[in-house]
């Protein structure tokens, strides 16, 4: 079914208020290290309408789009997942409001919010969007979302982006903030670029009540730039913020990999990923689909599995189950992430754009 037939034969079912696959729920998927696997990321589209330098590289080569899975696939495979345990689902990119069609996926997955089988719906964004869906995506369910912006400088986030303007980042804010979401700020600490930022970005973001994580560099895909001149240990980053902010370690923890400390001027929660100076795969509950249906087990390896051969072979899900389980039983216990000081070349080939942020 192509994504135009999909949108018509949802908004069809909409009308009829009938869900066209109804919930069922199937032994959970547990990795061989025993954690169960209650979180999923699905990149929609690997298109973005930025170009940020530590993603991309400026020309980038897109995968046809007569590759990628249709909406109606991608509802499909998220659905599989979510009777098989997952919890919580997360659409990224590139930039998955970019993606045609893609406010109806929202809308027919909202249908396992309704249920109860899916304890939250959201996305990772660059925000640029926003301001045109913000207030439907709260309708369908949406109540945190994650907006990446490492800068509040305009010509410092245009040279970060490439092609991303601040003014039209901080309208998508306003417009998530006024439809009710709960907003957090992902910041990549850049060398030398925002690094002396990061304390500004502390008190904006807490001063309009959402939450910052800041995110070291992941050394996946040749983006034109030297990882070792973007490189900044969040150690030091931490050490910094601590000789201007009082850090207190709390255990509240979102479903991701993120470690929160509480900010006791500001009274905002304040967190850290750390891929390269603190592996944080101890209780990894989550895995990553593509748009084009190859599921990685782990960012940080090579390892995947074909998920959309399985999917279209048969209409029933005993094919694409049998997948997935099979995938799961190969899931590490934890990546390999390094940054390779002697050719100063990424750990992995692919873009982070084609697993989502």
């Amino acid at each position: 079914m192509t994504d135009t037939a999909y949108m018509e034969a949802r908004d069809a079912e909409a009308r009829a208020g009938e869900p066209s696959r109804p919930s069922r729920q199937r032994p959970p998927l547990v990795d061989p290290f025993q954690r169960a696997i209650t979180y999923l990321r699905v990149s929609v589209t690997d298109r973005c309408d930025f170009r940020c330098v530590y993603c991309m590289s400026e020309h980038m080569t897109f995968l046809p789009k007569a590759d990628l899975l249709t909406l109606e696939e991608l509802d499909r495979l998220c659905s599989a997942f979510i009777g098989k345990g997952v919890r919580k689902l997360r659409l990224t990119g590139g930039e998955p409001l970019v993606r045609r069609g893609i406010m109806t996926l929202f809308g027919s997955l909202s249908r396992h919010l309704d249920s109860g089988d899916l304890d939250e719906l959201t996305l990772t964004t660059n925000g640029s969007q926003l301001p045109k869906y913000a207030a439907e995506l709260a309708a369908l369910g949406v109540r945190r979302i994650n907006i990446s912006l490492d800068t509040l400088d305009p010509d410092k986030f245009r040279a970060i982006t490439r092609w991303g303007e601040l003014d039209k980042v901080i309208a998508g804010i306003d417009a998530a903030q006024a439809a009710g979401m709960r907003v957090k700020i992902n910041a990549v600490a850049l060398k030398g670029v925002n690094e002396n930022e990061l304390a500004d970005l502390v008190r904006w973001t807490h001063g309009r009540d959402m939450d910052l994580t800041i995110i070291e560099v992941m050394p996946l895909g040749d983006v034109g730039e030297g990882r070792l001149d973007q490189y900044l240990p969040l150690s030091i980053v931490r050490a910094r913020l601590a000789e201007r902010f009082t850090l207190d370690d709390i255990d509240y923890r979102s479903g991701g990999p993120t470690r929160y400390v509480n900010v006791a001027e500001t009274g905002g929660r304040l967190g850290f990923i750390t891929p390269l100076t603190h592996n944080f795969c101890e209780s990894c509950n989550r895995v990553r689909v593509t748009c084009t249906g190859t599921l990685y087990m782990c960012l940080g390896q090579e390892d995947a599995a074909d998920l959309r051969t399985p999917l279209r072979a048969s209409e029933a899900d005993d094919l694409l189950d049998g997948a997935m389980a099979e995938a799961i039983s190969r899931k590490p216990k934890g990546h390999d992430f390094i940054i390779d000081r002697r050719h100063q070349r990424p750990a992995l080939a692919r873009h982070m754009s084609v697993t989502g942020g």
